[in-house]
């Protein structure tokens, strides 16, 4: 077990820093653009990723030429720029440069790390067993979650936060990626 824990960190770390390269290379093409997304919006951007990961699933073809893998490194960036939208909000111009943006993207990345880590270990590697289409639908209920949780502004009685329904979609997300490169 203490072999497959590490192997699981290493490409788990690996997938983060191919996502983290590809935020990297979009801030320098767009900047921060992402700063002026409401939650709504961001919420739905997650969603059409998600869905169109389902539909790939479903239908087996593609006609934009991009696959499934691609989907879920959206997913996880998504995720990230959600979190930061919810320590920082929305705004209605960019006021963050790409060196703030990479440090919360870090710092963030490194949270979600973390969580995994503990739940990993907890769970004893479960999601190697799991289908891809199983984290495709947990996917698609967490961003269900985020949704209810945005209309009643907040106010949950006994559940998780928006937060952590991020935390959740980008783990599942990386865990995606890892089996769809092997």
């Amino acid at each position: 077990m203490a072999s497959q824990l590490t192997k699981t960190q290493q490409e788990f770390q690996d997938v983060l820093a191919e996502c983290r390269s590809l935020f990297e290379k979009k801030l320098h093409d767009y900047g921060a653009s992402w700063r002026i997304l409401r939650p709504s919006s961001l919420t739905d951007q997650l969603f059409i990723k998600a869905k169109r990961i389902r539909s790939l699933e479903i239908t087996g073809k593609s006609l934009v030429g991009e696959g499934i893998r691609p989907e879920f490194i959206a997913l996880i960036n998504y995720s990230i720029v959600g979190l930061i939208q919810l320590e920082k909000g929305f705004v209605d111009s960019v006021d963050m440069t790409p060196d703030e943006a990479l440090a919360l993207y870090d710092s963030y990345a490194k949270e979600s790390y973390e969580l995994m880590i503990k739940k990993n270990h907890d769970y004893g590697e479960a999601w190697r067993d799991m289908r891809v289409s199983s984290y495709t639908d947990l996917i698609l209920t967490k961003i269900e979650r985020i949704k209810e949780i945005e209309d009643l502004g907040g106010a949950t009685l006994v559940s998780e936060g928006i937060d952590a329904n991020y935390m959740d979609i980008m783990n599942y997300a990386v865990f995606g990626a890892i089996k769809l490169h092997e």
